[in-house]
């Protein structure tokens, strides 16, 4: 298992591992014409291209052997208005492949994230998660997060609510059950 930085090269296959990961893991919830629209808009390759290649944004692969199982989009730059701390950096997509849950790498990427952010000299990390996602919202409370807001997300036409969260850069990274 190993985790890297992607580059312009990468973002075909990232359009197509990131559409098909959203999907995975929102298309039960969600109506097909709403998730269809969203996909259609932000898992192009030229937006993937457009992505990697903006200096305020990382994005983390994590790879077994040739196939791609996950990955994680952080953004530095402005942060929502609950997010304290000098020069916060989001994480804007955070998604492993269902085979690889609870196998530890979902924790060794987020790890990978914080020292990402601690590299770019970020003080917060933030992330927005949907409120009807426990599974995930368990995960970063896991890893020190906490609910400090909400905000907005549009998926097609149907707008939802997504918590806001955030924590330390520093700092322990998993708290025990």
């Amino acid at each position: 298992m190993t985790i890297r930085s992607a580059g312009d090269a990468d973002a075909e296959m990232l359009a197509r591992v990131g559409a098909q990961l959203f999907q995975a893991t929102f298309a039960a919830d969600n109506d097909p014409m709403d998730m269809y629209v969203y996909l259609s808009d932000a898992f192009t390759t030229e937006r993937q291209r457009a992505e990697l290649a903006d200096p305020d944004r990382i994005c983390l692969l994590a790879e077994e052997g040739a196939a791609s199982v996950g990955y994680a989009l952080l953004r530095h730059g402005a942060a929502h208005p609950h997010v304290m701390g000098a020069q916060p950096i989001e994480i804007q997509r955070f998604y492993i492949d269902r085979a690889w849950h609870g196998r530890g790498l979902a924790a060794r990427l987020m790890a990978a994230c914080l020292g990402a952010a601690r590299e770019r000299g970020a003080e917060t990390v933030w992330l927005g998660v949907w409120e009807r996602n426990p599974r995930a919202i368990r995960f970063y409370e896991k890893h020190g997060f906490t609910d400090v807001g909400s905000q907005e997300f549009r998926l097609g036409t149907d707008l939802q609510t997504d918590r806001v969260m955030t924590r330390p850069v520093g700092g322990q990274l998993m708290q025990t059950a």
